[in-house]
C-alpha cells in the first residue's frame, strides 16, 4: 500500500470538504477550489479528516494513490493558509510593477511586458525587484511563477533575468581578457 496514500488528511478549522460523484470540492478563508478525482481511487470524509482509497490493487490505481492524496492534501492546505512563490528580478534597468491583475515587467526588451495573472492569484512587488505571488492552487501559482520566469530566464555569464528567490545561478566565466596569443 502507498505510504504516502494510505496518510490520512487533517482537515483544519474553517475549511468544508465535500465529496460527489468524483467530485472534490474544499471551501475555506482563501477560497474555493475543486478536482475531479480517476474512478480508480475514491475521497471520503470521516470525522475530522480526508482518507483516500483505492479501489483496486492494480498497477494504475496503486500510481493514483498517492498522487490524489498529495492533490486533495494541497487543495485543504492552499484554502486555509494559501500558496506563495517568490520571485527575483536581476539586471540594470530590469523592474516590475503590480497593478491589480496585472504585472508589468521591464526586462530589457524594446516594449514592456503585460503580464495578466489568472484568476484567484495575487501579486505584490517590492522594491520594483521581488514578485510574490499568492493564491490558494499550488499547482496555478507554480505555473504562473515559471511563465513569469519564462520571459527572460536568468543567463549564467551575468545571472540576469527572472529567477526564484532560493534558486542558485551556476555562473560561467567569460572571455579571458588579453589571452596569449593575441596580437
Amino acid at each position: 500500500m502507498s505510504r504516502v496514500g494510505k496518510l490520512p488528511i487533517p482537515v483544519p478549522a474553517g475549511v468544508k470538504v465535500h465529496v460527489s460523484d468524483g467530485l472534490v470540492r474544499v471551501e475555506g478563508p482563501k477560497g474555493k477550489l475543486e478536482r475531479r478525482v480517476v474512478p480508480d481511487v475514491t475521497v471520503a470524509v470521516e470525522g475530522g479528516t480526508v482518507v483516500v482509497k483505492r479501489t483496486d490493487d492494480s498497477r494504475r490505481g496503486r500510481s493514483l494513490h498517492g498522487l490524489t492524496q498529495r492533490l486533495v492534501g494541497n487543495m485543504v492546505a492552499g484554502v486555509s493558509k494559501g500558496f506563495t512563490r517568490v520571485l527575483e528580478i536581476n539586471g540594470v534597468g530590469y523592474r516590475a510593477e503590480a497593478r491589480g491583475g496585472l504585472v508589468v515587467l521591464t526586462l530589457g526588451y524594446s516594449h514592456p511586458i503585460h503580464f495578466r495573472l489568472p484568476p484567484g492569484l495575487s501579486a505584490k512587488v517590492d522594491r520594483q525587484v521581488v514578485i510574490t505571488l499568492e493564491g490558494a492552487d499550488r499547482e496555478l501559482v507554480g505555473q504562473a511563477a515559471a511563465a513569469l520566469r519564462k520571459l527572460r530566464p536568468p543567463e549564467p555569464y551575468k545571472a540576469k533575468g527572472v529567477k526564484y528567490a532560493e534558486e542558485r545561478i551556476r555562473r560561467k566565466a567569460g572571455k579571458a581578457a588579453g589571452a596569449a596569443g593575441t596580437r
